[in-house]
């Protein structure tokens, strides 16, 4: 049980006694920068956890700087957790706030697995807290009022959240996938074909396919579960959340985009699948400076921007220079009729000068012990979808 018990202690004293009542023994670290409380014993406490960010509480109380504050105790909140956990001493985590308690509560939980029960009882729980609970697996709950002091509305809500967290925390998990059966594959509406063509062809061959959409949030999410070990290999075939990272699109996956897998030696396959386009919203959210460049709607709510030569040079010299750092097996494959489905013969992205100044950056950039292969395909046909799984099962199993 995490949050501010210096000015929440009777609030989170029923919160205890609820998960009590429910047959759990409860764990509790105070993040409250003010002091603490009485009402019930505090496991791990501010200074401590304020120590774990490398800070001084007092020096922290000083400065009277509560966003800051609230980063520091964020940060050692989610070591404290991250190292509680190491030694097994929680099986789920619970906490609850407002603006302050909400932050640190979802910080906590960054560096916990999924599949580890989580909850956050917050009075910002219907806003977009996407940046903050990232790709996790946490379970919001409204508080309806403020978690300030109890009540008739918000104590109902504590106990069944209560209930739900010691009840999740009981169940078994059923996980009939060994990890060695296990492969992630990154998709796009572009090359849906080409992934669905490479599912059925490893699910018949007795595989595992998780499937991640390049949206942003997809790519974040292959790259967190495959820090955490999730996978036995990696067919990263559409890679386009490089190219929104590049140019502001809505779709960035962020910086470390196509680096976990290598830092963990996976074996991947990496395609530069819908490299020709940035996403953005509408025709109208388009950003000035790109207001005259190739624009596709896709959707009212999706439009496309073709990649230029510029920008392909960048591209291919990113993702060359990403995969260079890898620690294990890694095949690149790029298909020379197209890399979408609308970068194909006759569509509105077809524009083979461009994808070759991309090929060329990749080749040029990419370290000569990395198999760079040049396929007489488009990224959509079935044949291309069988050399990249042939390519992924043969580093697997080498």
């Amino acid at each position: 049980m995490l949050g501010c018990f210096d000015t929440k202690g009777e609030i989170f004293a029923f919160l205890r006694a609820c998960l009590l009542e429910q047959g759990a023994d409860v764990l509790t670290v105070n993040v409250g920068v003010m002091g603490s409380t009485t009402i019930f014993p505090v496991d791990v406490d501010a200074d401590e956890v304020c120590k774990a960010a490398g800070q001084i509480l007092e020096v922290i109380r000083n400065n009277n700087d509560r966003g800051a504050a609230m980063d520091v105790m964020g940060r050692g909140a989610a070591k404290i957790s991250a190292e509680l956990l190491a030694k097994k001493a929680f099986k789920a985590v619970i906490g609850m706030g407002g603006g302050s308690g909400t932050y640190v509560t979802l910080k906590s939980m960054q560096f916990l697995p999924l599949g580890l029960p989580k909850i956050c009882i917050s009075t910002l729980a219907s806003k977009d807290l996407s940046d903050l609970i990232g790709v996790k697996d946490v379970l919001l709950m409204p508080s309806v009022v403020d978690v300030a002091a109890l009540n008739s509305i918000i104590k109902p809500i504590i106990q069944q959240a209560s209930a739900a967290v010691v009840a999740m925390s009981k169940l078994q998990i059923q996980n009939d996938t060994i990890q060695s059966k296990r492969i992630a594959i990154s998709v796009f509406g572009n090359t849906n074909a080409c992934v669905d063509h490479c599912t059925a062809i490893l699910e018949s061959r007795g595989y595992e396919v998780m499937t991640f959409h390049a949206n942003g949030l997809g790519g974040k999410a292959m790259e967190s579960l495959a820090m955490e070990g999730c996978f036995a290999g990696v067919l990263d075939i559409t890679t386009t959340e490089l190219a929104d990272e590049l140019c502001g699109g809505v779709c960035s996956a962020g910086q470390n985009r196509l680096e976990a897998a290598g830092k963990l030696g996976i074996p991947q396959v990496v395609v530069p699948g819908c490299l020709d386009m940035v996403n953005f919203g509408t025709m109208d959210s388009v950003p000035q400076k790109y207001k005259n460049r190739q624009l596709y709607s896709w959707v009212p709510t999706v439009t496309l921007m073709r990649t230029n030569e510029d920008e392909n040079k960048a591209l291919g010299s990113i993702l060359a220079e990403k995969l260079n750092q890898a620690t294990g097996k890694v095949s690149v494959l790029f298909p020379k009729k197209g890399l979408s489905q609308i970068d194909s013969e006759g569509n509105v992205f077809y524009n083979p000068a461009v994808n070759q100044i991309l090929s060329d950056s990749i080749e040029k950039n990419l370290n000569s012990d990395i198999a760079f292969v040049k396929l007489p395909f488009h990224i959509n046909d079935r044949a291309f979808a069988e050399e990249a799984v042939e390519r992924l099962l043969e580093m697997m199993n080498f």
